[in-house]
């Protein structure tokens, strides 16, 4: 059931290129070119500026692009949906998560999820941008995943989990072993920011709290990045518990005076058209959560 044009449509105008769409579809570049070719004439419509160095969308691809994701999310739905009515078990659920959640909670969720379904098969997609993550739910790209900001696209999500912010410290600094992090030293102290693809993370939410600007030094895009810069001396951070349960690097945390914590939820494009796969899995995580972190 699968509308091979629109995959090659909506993954060249993702990834700005038609070679890159080829190499994440596993088509070759003659294939993705064809595809959006035919479905150009079927529409009757030019989707993409072909430019060097790079193919735009044009003013109607723009205008059809959102219409054209969710189409496809709805055919993989059905899809999904036929070959659960055919066979009563078995499927995909195609789960995205960050990093922490990918490490900390996946491998757990996933071992008690198989016990149970052993013939429901599991795809991870590790996606750190949140934008990204949202995006690839919207876009049918991933069954359900863990979420900061499930809002921004207005999907269907559950609370899953309060995960504190904490003030990161190489071990030897002088403030390793106080009560709390001072909010004067959140503004003076250099400070290692980890940085979103296209925005500041949510780790800023608490500066914002504690009503004070940092004092960046150094932009780092990965949390095993700010660890080593922080352990290193070169700085303080601000990194969800979650992520240092077990960090790489020697490492003190403690709280700020205000503290401040993100939300996890795991989203869902529509609880209404998930597939009875998905919803299992995300029953499972709710069960492996909440044992995780008894009330």
């Amino acid at each position: 059931m699968a509308n091979q044009k629109y995959d090659a449509f909506l993954a060249v105008a993702r990834r700005g290129s038609f070679k890159a769409a080829a190499e994440e579809l596993g088509y070759t570049q003659a294939g993705i070119s064809y595809l959006v070719n035919a479905l150009e004439k079927e529409l009757g419509l030019t989707l993409f500026l072909r430019e060097y160095g790079g193919v735009h969308l044009t003013t109607e691809g723009r205008d059809i692009l959102e219409l054209v994701q969710a189409i496809n999310a709805d055919e993989q739905a059905l899809a999904t949906r036929v070959r659960e009515l055919a066979h009563r078990e078995g499927g995909l659920v195609r789960v995205g998560a960050f990093t922490s959640a990918a490490i900390e909670w996946f491998p757990g969720i996933a071992k008690a999820f198989l016990a149970r379904y052993p013939k429901i098969d599991l795809k991870l997609l590790c996606i750190d941008d949140e934008d990204e993550l949202v995006d690839a739910v919207w876009e049918g790209r991933a069954d359900c995943a863990f979420s900061i900001a499930p809002d921004r696209r207005h999907l269907d999500a559950i609370a899953l989990h309060t995960d504190p912010l904490l003030v990161v410290l190489p071990p030897d600094h002088p403030l390793a072993d106080a009560p709390v992090f001072p909010t004067e030293a959140l503004a003076r102290e250099p400070y290692v920011q980890l940085q979103g693809n296209a925005r500041p993370s949510e780790m800023e939410a608490l500066f914002e709290a504690n009503g004070v600007t940092p004092n960046v030094r150094f932009t780092v895009d990965s949390d095993y990045g700010v660890m080593a810069m922080v352990s290193a001396g070169l700085g303080f951070s601000v990194l969800p518990s979650l992520i240092l349960s077990r960090p790489l690097f020697p490492l003190a945390a403690l709280a700020a005076e205000r503290e401040c914590a993100r939300e996890i939820s795991l989203a869902v494009r529509s609880w209404e058209t998930a597939s009875a796969a998905t919803h299992a899995f995300v029953e499972t995580a709710q069960a492996w959560v909440a044992e995780r972190y008894p009330a």
